[in-house]
């Protein structure tokens, strides 16, 4: 049965085919394959690795093997592919080298509690250091770390788009930015490891996307709407719609990461996303427009005159110096989002 993702897919081949050639044979370690991202970063890896032979293995760190052979069978049952058991900060390194070794799992928010004070914060930089000292002791020579836009903290109302030098941060008090506390601790020890021992690490700071695997039944603006527009509507905005974001494809995604890893800068960090901004009401009437035409939009509540919007939108000129930009729109986005959903579901995925 041909891959539903097949011209996604090719998409992304026909955009990385220049990146593979001079790593034929090589072997990846990958942390957080079963996840949004890293789903789409197993997808393409195997795809460009069959369609061009290239003799790449990779060995996928997941917690449960199980689990992952059930949801993804093609997958897991790619005679490339070693799924290896373990959890981020505590698993057990595999034997032989890994050339290359991208970090792309991140631990579920959880907020502050009397057994884990510190949140998500400590596991998720105990993996990270963990995976380096896979990388340092496995002879790695190229990591990618995939942290967040929530490294820079609120985004300034006056600020249209945040570049990779903006000195912003998440505020050291605020006991629910673990995860943004988090992705900052990484990326310096991204940044140390990389000095010192010569890992070639890059970090790519992901901002908003949209695309297949993306779950539509979680705390994601984009997901929620489709949900709805599917369902017939109505789509439900929960706040005032006011804030604005920017949504990348996934596959365009892929392409961004793979690039990213490949010929970025080491030890520099890439916004990875769109910077064309979308208020949350103009994502929903897009959605609306393209899933569900006609269907009503409610909001909840009436925008405050005169308060300035939030705002969450990368500039992305360092990643246009690598020759990336955005080539699915986001209607298309959404239109191909819908469809893998629609064949998920008649598939029994």
């Amino acid at each position: 049965m041909e891959n539903p993702l097949a011209g996604d897919l090719d998409h992304v081949l026909s955009h990385t085919e220049g990146l593979w050639a001079p790593i034929r044979g090589e072997r990846f370690f990958l942390t957080g394959g079963t996840g949004f991202v890293g789903t789409w970063l197993t997808e393409s890896l195997l795809w460009a690795n069959r369609r061009l032979s290239l003799g790449i293995s990779a060995v996928l760190l997941t917690r449960n093997p199980e689990a992952f052979r059930r949801r993804s069978p093609h997958l897991a049952g790619d005679p490339a592919v070693t799924l290896w058991a373990g959890d981020g900060p505590t698993f057990l390194y595999p034997d032989g080298a890994f050339p290359l070794v991208v970090h792309a799992a991140t631990e579920r928010y959880f907020p502050p509690d009397a057994e884990r004070p510190a949140s998500t914060l400590d596991r998720d930089v105990a993996a990270t250091r963990r995976v380096l000292e896979l990388a340092r002791l496995r002879g790695t020579r190229r990591l990618l770390f995939t942290s967040s836009g929530a490294v820079y903290g609120k985004q300034s109302p006056t600020l249209a788009n945040i570049p990779e030098d903006y000195p912003g941060a998440p505020l050291p008090t605020d006991t629910g930015s673990a995860y943004g506390q988090g992705k900052r601790i990484s990326e310096h020890l991204c940044a140390c490891y990389s000095q010192v021992y010569g890992l070639g690490a890059t970090i790519a700071r992901l901002f908003a996307f949209i695309g297949p695997h993306l779950p539509l039944d979680a705390n994601y603006a984009a997901g929620n709407f489709i949900r709805d527009a599917m369902a017939g509507g109505p789509v439900q905005i929960g706040g005032d719609g006011t804030p604005y974001r920017s949504y990348l494809y996934a596959a365009d995604l892929a392409i961004w990461l793979w690039t990213v890893l490949m010929r970025g800068e080491s030890g520099a960090a890439y916004n990875v996303g769109s910077a064309e901004e979308v208020s949350i009401a103009e994502l929903a009437r897009r959605v609306t427009e393209v899933a569900a035409p006609g269907a009503e939009i409610r909001i909840a509540r009436q925008a405050v005159p005169g308060a300035p919007a939030l705002r969450y939108v990368p500039a992305t000129d360092r990643a246009a110096g690598l020759g990336l930009r955005p080539w699915v729109s986001l209607e298309d986005g959404v239109r191909r989002t819908c469809e893998w959903h629609l064949q998920a579901r008649s598939a029994g995925r």
